[in-house]
């Protein structure tokens, strides 16, 4: 067969989808839609890479205290920075106090010119918020007058909470983590992080589940209409052609359908693009700019796509025998083999099978045979969900009309019942297999904090010179806060300069040294010492040697220059025995009451305050964060939770559940486009039924039947395939099999949800089809 005779029968039906009247544009339109739904979520997905590039890149560019112990002299190029970041009901808001030393101070992405004390700069979204009713509680943490706004170069997401405000006198307070002198923005340093396997393992299996479910839908949306082409076809036979040439046509009229598909898809992604850009979804948001597909990428999905639906509808014609007279479909089909159908899940488990036991010690896992594990894995769901459906509805007995109305259309037409939902199926097993590894390796990226959340939920950390005692004071008066421990903390060393022995010092009154220490007695005056705490081995030599001189805050070597104060060990210390304090350890060293501690020594110590609320903490957070800007503007409120889970860990998971979100879209969508082109193809049958006086009541039921045979068995087998996926990756990572029913139940119920909201979606068209006048014809 030469390649002019496919082209010239693949252009026929080009033409016959374009040039058949109604009916073929119809077709053409509803499988372009179809297609194009899956071509825009294809091309966002290869957008992907590029959105987070451009996000690093923008983080990048605006890193400013780069936690650099560098001492960098003033200079008219230096810019005084200090992070002053803050939460307001659980959104963290990106902040920063800005102090130029000169007329050559950079200035930061996205910020035409500084603003001066008493104003700031912010972003769009933060703008709004403040402008918002809602947002009292933040509006008395953040007076200052708006001056301006921050441009796109200067935010990583449309969504982002951000603000520059002027700063004063930040200088005496750089330490390199919180406040900074720099001469540039930008991170020259980027740090090495190592790879983790299971992460890695992690990201390429979600991009398997997420893709897989818009390939499954792309191939069933190039056979729409099948049934009534192939009556068209016959009339090809009829004229002449051979079977190998109305393959070829009906190959070409999914051609049509697939570039039309192509073009969608463009309209869609470049709509779905800037919507992207007007959401926020867990947390994310994204500048549309951000969703520039990779061009190799856009053009194999151009070009895979019109490939597969021309192999598509090859496969699907292979078991359709087309006569001048008709088709015979609609005799009774042989039955699905299924000895073919087992060996593609059985071949995915073979190529995971060598990674068994593998966990993180074994190297990298082979990404090829992951991939093609997973993916023959989750193929296995639709071709052995076909067999399932028409194995099942082969052996249903009799039951009421609407009952016996789904089931012989089931036994008709099986295979299109399976098609429509193998898309679901193969999402829910993928989602069910990540939640299980997901849960399964929770506990190795999530640790227990070990903080006694039943003495503080709080802690404010104050900054360098900070009054701590007023300060005290206006905690104890904040509405909501219960109780309030504060005290001044501090290191010493035996040396000014890179110590060799050192130990901790706190200083605090009687009631909150309590909290940390067993203490025999206790007036304002006393000093006492623990030298039998964990990870302290100096303080015991210390206390033997009264009169010795030791430096607070003691410089090291590479680091900025620190306050060195002289201080003498006293001679009545008393000795206190060890209790944990409100972050589970045993503290050591020196514990002073306020009149122990020799003014000239204040200067080297930092306050800590530890809160503990009355009830809800919601708004009484917030308050605190309030109060703590008020008394400190530089101080850092911490809330605490029983448990603190890996940076890496959690976006990888924020992104299966935005991932999640935009499958789940499309699969309702493509659904929805599956079942009116159903109802479409059957609609001179709903009218003969109507007008034969069959209840309207009794085809919506039966068309509901037929939408949850079909769905109860996909998820069965979705669960079952699921969890064997889930198994077999656990034990890859060397973990124990757990099975997390919560979220399997979850997501097998998100999936007839999903289901049964198209299905109501559907109902509207479905009662304007049955009408009597639908048999009119022309």
């Amino acid at each position: 067969m030469s390649m002019g005779q496919w082209a010239r029968d693949l252009g026929m039906g080009v033409r016959f989808a374009f040039a058949g009247g109604r009916e073929g544009w119809v077709r053409a339109l509803l499988t372009a839609v179809g297609v194009g739904l899956g071509v825009a979520l294809l091309l966002l997905t290869t957008a992907v890479p590029n959105m987070l590039t451009a996000r690093h890149d923008r983080e990048n560019a605006r890193t400013d205290i780069a936690y650099s112990f560098a001492d960098r002299k003033k200079s008219d190029a230096t810019l005084l920075v200090a992070d002053v970041d803050t939460d307001f009901r659980g959104k963290d808001v990106r902040g920063r106090a800005l102090e130029p030393e000169g007329a050559k101070a950079p200035l930061p992405p996205g910020v035409e010119e500084f603003p001066a004390v008493g104003e700031m700069v912010v972003s769009p979204a933060l703008k709004k918020l403040l402008e918002s009713d809602d947002a009292r509680l933040l509006r008395e943490r953040l007076p200052e007058r708006i001056v301006g706004t921050i441009a796109e170069s200067g935010l990583i997401g449309s969504h982002e909470l951000a603000f520059f405000r002027g700063g004063e006198g930040l200088a005496p307070h750089i330490d390199g983590s919180r406040v900074a002198r720099i001469e540039r923005f930008g991170d020259t340093s980027p740090t090495e992080t190592r790879t983790d396997p299971v992460l890695i393992l992690m990201v390429v299996v979600v991009f398997v589940v997420l893709l897989m479910p818009v390939a499954v839908f792309i191939a069933a949306a190039v056979r729409f209409g099948g049934e009534r082409r192939d009556r068209r076809l016959a009339a090809l036979r009829l004229v002449g052609s051979d079977s190998r040439m109305t393959r070829r046509v009906a190959a070409g009229e999914a051609l049509a359908g697939s570039v039309l598909g192509l073009v969608f898809g463009a309209v869609f992604f470049m709509v779905g693009r800037e919507i992207a850009g007007s959401v926020e979804v867990f947390d994310v948001s994204v500048f549309p700019s951000y969703l520039n597909p990779s061009p190799l990428l856009a053009v194999l999905v151009g070009l895979a796509v019109p490939a597969a639906a021309v192999l598509v509808t090859m496969f699907a014609m292979r078991g359709v025998v087309i006569e001048p007279l008709g088709v015979v479909r609609t005799a009774k089909p042989t039955r699905r083999r299924l000895w073919w159908r087992l060996l593609l899940p059985l071949g995915g488990l073979a190529m995971l099978w060598p990674m068994i036991g593998q966990g993180r010690d074994g190297g990298t896992f082979n990404e090829y045979l992951v991939i093609g594990g997973v993916l023959l894995l989750l193929i296995g769901v639709t071709t052995l969900l076909p067999w399932i459906v028409e194995a099942v509805v082969a052996r249903l007995g009799s039951g009421g009309v609407a009952w016996q109305l789904a089931v012989r259309r089931l036994q008709l037409s099986s295979g299109t019942a399976a098609r429509m939902v193998n898309g679901v199926a193969v999402a829910v097993a993928g989602a069910i297999a990540l939640q299980m590894l997901f849960a399964g390796v929770q506990s190795d990226y999530t640790e227990d904090t070990g903080y006694d959340l039943y003495r503080a939920q709080m802690q404010v950390s104050m900054s360098r010179g900070a009054q701590l005692g007023p300060a005290v004071e206006k905690f104890r008066d904040t509405e909501g806060v219960r109780q309030v421990h504060a005290y001044a903390e501090g290191y010493l060393g035996e040396r000014r300069r890179d110590p060799d022995m050192g130990a901790e010092m706190t200083v605090g009154d009687c009631a909150s040294l309590r909290e940390v220490a067993k203490l025999p007695s206790c007036r304002d005056g006393d000093a006492f010492y623990v030298s039998n705490a964990a990870e302290d081995e100096n303080t015991r030599t210390l206390v033997k040697q009264p009169g010795r001189t030791v430096y607070l805050d003691p410089s090291y070597e590479g680091g900025l220059r620190r306050q060195e104060i002289a201080w003498t060990v006293p001679k009545d210390l008393k000795p206190a025995g060890t209790r944990l304090d409100q972050m589970a350890r045993e503290r050591g060293g020196f514990l002073l009451t306020p009149k122990a501690l020799p003014a000239s020594a204040a200067p080297a110590l930092r306050g800590q305050v530890y809160l503990s609320f009355d009830g809800p903490a919601a708004d009484v957070v917030e308050r605190v964060r309030n109060t703590a800007a008020a008394v400190d503007p530089l101080s850092t409120p911490m809330t605490w939770s029983s448990t603190r889970t890996s940076d890496r860990y959690e976006t990888i998971r924020t992104g299966l559940f935005v991932g999640a979100v935009a499958v789940l879209a499309l699969i309702g969508a493509s659904l929805l486009v599956s079942q009116l082109e159903q109802l479409r193809d059957r609609k001179k049958l709903l009218s003969s039924l109507v007008a034969f006086g069959t209840r309207r009541r009794t085809l919506s039921l039966s068309v509901l039947w037929q939408t949850a045979i079909p769905i109860a068995l996909g998820l069965l087998l979705s669960t079952v395939v699921g969890l064997t996926l889930g198994a077999v990756l656990l034990k890859m990572t060397d973990t124990p099999i757990v099975v997390d029913w919560t979220s399997v139940l979850s997501m097998t119920g998100v999936g007839a949800g999903v289901v049964l909201a198209v299905t109501l979606l559907s109902l509207p068209p479905l009662l304007r089809l049955m009408r009597p006048d639908g048999l009119r014809t022309e």
